[in-house]
C-alpha cells in the first residue's frame, strides 16, 4: 500500500526544485549604489503625462523580456505622442530569474520618483541597472553615472593583496568584452594567506566590443583607489565592475578566464608569482624610497605610446557656438567662474538643462593650439579618471576655440583654504584631497598611454566635487612628453610660487616639475597658507611657505605648520608630520631625486615608509 506523502516532505521538495532553478541563493542584491534624475525640460519633453504612459509601457516590457531565463538585459522603446522614452535594464548574470525580475521591481519603483517631472533618470543596484531618457543613449560608454565605491575594511595584508586584485581585475578587463553577453564571474586566492577574491564584470548588450572595454579600462582605472580595501565597485553608463574578499555569487557561477588573457598575464601566472610578489614587495619598496636621497638617476620614464597614434581613440563631442553662447548668457561676467593661465571658464547651462563648464582659451595659447587642437583635444577626451574634471567637448568659432567641461558643485580648493571659507576643511577632508590629487597626477604622468603634464598644479586649479573629491583641472592642453626624452625645453608657463627652479631657469619641464608644484600644495593643504604669502600670522620674518616648512622642520617642529583652524583632536599628530617630510621630499632641489606621483601615493597610504628617508633642502633656502 503507497503511503500518502508527508506535506513538509513535499514543501520541501518543492522549495528544493525552486532553489535549483533560480539559483543557489535567493538574492536580489539590491543595495542601492546610485540613483540620478535629470532636471524638468520643456524643450524635451513636451507632454509629461504622455512621457510617463510610454516609460510605464516600456517597463512592461522590459519585465516580460527578463522573465525568460536566458536573459539579463533588454531595452524598449515607445514614441506615442511624440514624446519618446528608451529604457534599458540589465541585471547581473549570475542573477536567477526570480531575483533578476525582483531586482527590476525594487529598481522601477525607486526610477518613478523621477519622471514626475524629469526627462530622465537612471538607478544603479549591485544585482541590476536601470535607465530611461528621453534620448537614444543606447551606446554610450560613460556620462554622469561615473562612480567608485570602495569598502571601509582594509585587507588583511595590503600588499599581496592589492598585487593579487590588481592582476585579477586587469584580466576580467580584458576577458569580458570577448565573452559572448560581456558578463564575467571569476575569483582567485591571495598567495600568502589563502583569502579568496571574488570579481565580476559586466558591460551593456548595446556596446560594441572595443566599448566594452574602453569603458572596462576606466572602471578599472578609477578601481585603483579601492584596491587596498576587501572590497570596491566602479560603474558607469556602459559597464559595472566589483570585487570583495565575501562571496556574492555562486561558485558554479565562475569561469575560466586565462585562454582569453594574453600570455604572460594571466591569473594563473599572477597566482604563481604571488607569493613572491607578496613576500618582498614591502622590502622593495622601502629599498627604493631609501635610494632615492643616497643616488641621482635620470627620471623614470614609462613606455608611452605615439601621440600621433589618435585616430583608435574616441573623438569628442562637437558643440555649437550657438549653443555655447546661450548657455552661458553670451559669456556674461554674470556667468564667470574663474580665470586661469589657458583661459576664462564661464558657467553654462545647456538646452537639455545640463550644467557645464565652458573655457574660452586665451588668444596667446591659440598659435600653438592650432597646430595640434583636433588631435591633442581627442587625446584628452579619452583621459578618464576619478580625480580630473572630465572634458565632454570643444567648438572652434573663428579664431576662438572652446573647451566643455564637467561642472563642479563645490568650484575651487582654493576658496576653502584662503577664502571666505577658510578654515572650513577637516582633517580628513583635506587628506582625502592630498591624496586624490596624488592619484589624479600619477594617472597622467604613468598610467595614461602618453605622459602628460599639467605645468599649472595649485589650488585655483583643483576643484571639489559634491562629496569634496578632488578633480584636477586644466590639464587639458598643458604639454605631452615623448617616450625617448626624459625632459622638453620649453618657454615657461605656469604660476610662481608653485613652479620648481629647473623650469623657471633654465626651462627644464618634466613630470617633476608637477610633482614640485605638488608639494608646495601639500603644504598650503597643511598649513592654511598661500605659497607666496611673505608675513603670516604675525611672523615678523617674512618667510615664503616653503622656507617656513623648511625651517621648521630642520627644528622638528613641524606641528607649527598646521592650519591653527584644524581642532588638534582631528588628526594624529605622526601622520601630519610624515605628510609635510612628504611635501618637502617633492620640493627637493634636484628633480632627480624628488619621488615619483605613483611613489607619493604608496607613501601616503602606508605608515612607517619614511623612517629611513629624509628631505633634502629645497632650492634658495637660507639655514641658520
Amino acid at each position: 500500500m503507497l503511503q500518502r506523502p508527508n506535506l513538509l516532505t513535499l514543501f520541501i521538495s518543492i522549495f528544493w526544485a525552486c532553489w535549483v532553478f533560480y539559483g543557489v541563493v535567493s538574492d536580489p542584491q539590491t543595495n542601492l549604489l546610485m540613483i540620478g534624475c535629470s532636471p524638468p525640460n520643456q524643450f524635451v519633453v513636451s507632454d509629461y503625462t504622455i512621457f510617463n504612459d510610454n516609460l510605464n509601457l516600456t517597463l512592461q516590457e522590459i519585465r516580460e523580456q527578463i522573465s525568460d531565463p536566458n536573459k539579463h538585459f533588454a531595452t524598449a522603446r515607445e514614441g506615442n505622442g511624440g514624446n519618446p522614452v528608451s529604457t534599458l535594464f540589465q541585471c547581473r548574470n549570475y542573477l536567477s530569474v526570480a531575483d533578476c525580475v525582483r531586482c527590476l521591481d525594487v529598481a522601477a519603483a525607486q526610477i518613478r520618483n523621477c519622471s514626475t517631472g524629469s526627462y530622465g533618470g537612471h538607478v544603479v543596484y549591485d544585482g541590476c541597472f536601470l535607465r530611461y531618457e528621453a534620448g537614444d543613449f543606447y551606446g554610450e560608454t560613460k556620462g554622469s553615472l561615473t562612480k567608485v565605491l570602495c569598502g571601509n575594511q582594509n585587507a588583511r595584508e595590503v600588499i599581496p593583496f592589492t598585487a593579487t586584485a590588481q592582476n585579477l581585475l586587469m584580466n576580467l578587463q580584458t576577458a569580458t568584452p570577448k565573452i559572448p553577453g560581456f558578463s564575467a564571474a571569476t575569483k582567485i586566492q591571495v598567495p600568502t594567506n589563502g583569502e579568496t577574491i571574488y570579481a565580476f564584470a559586466q558591460c551593456v548588450g548595446t556596446l560594441t566590443q572595443s566599448g566594452c572595454l574602453d569603458c572596462l579600462k576606466a572602471a578599472y582605472s578609477n578601481m585603483q583607489i579601492c584596491l587596498s580595501n576587501s572590497e570596491g565597485r566602479a560603474f558607469d553608463a556602459g559597464c559595472f565592475i566589483r570585487y570583495s574578499t565575501t562571496s556574492f555569487f555562486a561558485d558554479n557561477e565562475t569561469i575560466d578566464i586565462t585562454p582569453l588573457v594574453k600570455p604572460g598575464s594571466s591569473s594563473n601566472k599572477a597566482t604563481i608569482i604571488g607569493g613572491v610578489v607578496g613576500v618582498i614587495a614591502l622590502v622593495l619598496v622601502l629599498l627604493a624610497l631609501f635610494a632615492w636621497t643616497r643616488r641621482s638617476q635620470r627620471p623614470r620614464r614609462v613606455p608611452r605610446g605615439d601621440i600621433t597614434e589618435t585616430s583608435k581613440l574616441e573623438g569628442p563631442m562637437t558643440y555649437s557656438y550657438q549653443d555655447l553662447k546661450s548657455a552661458t548668457k553670451n559669456f556674461s561676467d554674470e556667468n564667470k567662474l574663474g580665470e586661469g593661465g589657458f583661459g576664462t571658464v564661464y558657467k553654462g547651462t545647456l538646452r537639455n538643462g545640463k550644467i557645464v563648464a565652458v573655457k574660452k582659451l586665451t588668444t596667446q595659447h591659440l598659435s600653438r593650439m592650432d597646430e595640434d587642437f583636433e588631435s591633442e583635444v581627442k587625446l584628452i577626451n579619452n583621459v578618464h579618471h576619478r580625480n580630473l574634471v572630465r572634458l565632454l567637448g570643444c567648438c572652434s568659432k573663428g579664431h576662438d576655440r572652446f573647451l566643455v567641461y564637467e561642472y563642479m558643485k563645490n568650484n575651487s580648493l582654493d576658496k576653502f583654504l584662503f577664502a571666505k571659507t577658510k578654515g572650513s576643511l577637516s582633517w580628513k577632508q583635506r587628506y582625502d584631497i592630498i591624496l586624490g590629487t596624488a592619484r589624479g597626477l600619477t594617472y597622467l604622468h604613468e598610467e595614461f598611454h602618453i605622459c602628460i603634464i599639467h605645468r599649472d598644479v595649485k589650488t585655483n586649479n583643483i576643484l571639489l566635487d559634491g562629496d569634496m573629491q578632488p578633480r584636477i583641472a586644466d590639464f587639458g592642453l598643458a604639454r605631452f612628453l615623448p617616450e625617448d626624452k626624459s625632459h622638453l625645453s620649453t618657454n615657461f608657463a605656469g604660476t610662481l610660487g608653485y613652479t620648481a627652479p629647473e623650469y623657471v631657469i633654465h626651462g627644464q619641464l618634466s613630470e617633476k616639475v608637477d610633482i614640485y608644484s605638488y608639494g608646495v600644495v601639500v603644504l598650503e593643504i597643511i598649513s592654511g597658507r598661500k605659497s607666496e604669502e611673505l608675513r603670516v600670522d604675525g611672523d615678523a620674518e617674512g618667510e615664503f611657505l616653503l622656507k617656513k616648512a623648511w625651517k621648521l622642520y630642520e627644528r622638528g617642529m613641524h606641528l607649527e605648520l598646521v592650519d591653527s583652524a584644524l581642532d588638534s583632536n582631528e588628526y594624529d599628530a605622526e601622520e601630519v608630520k610624515k605628510i609635510i617630510e612628504i611635501g618637502l621630499l617633492c620640493t627637493q632641489a634636484s628633480p632627480a631625486i624628488r619621488p615619483t606621483m605613483s611613489e607619493v601615493v604608496v607613501l601616503l597610504q602606508n605608515k612607517g615608509l619614511l623612517e629611513n628617508i629624509r628631505p633634502t633642502m629645497p632650492i634658495l633656502i637660507e639655514t641658520n
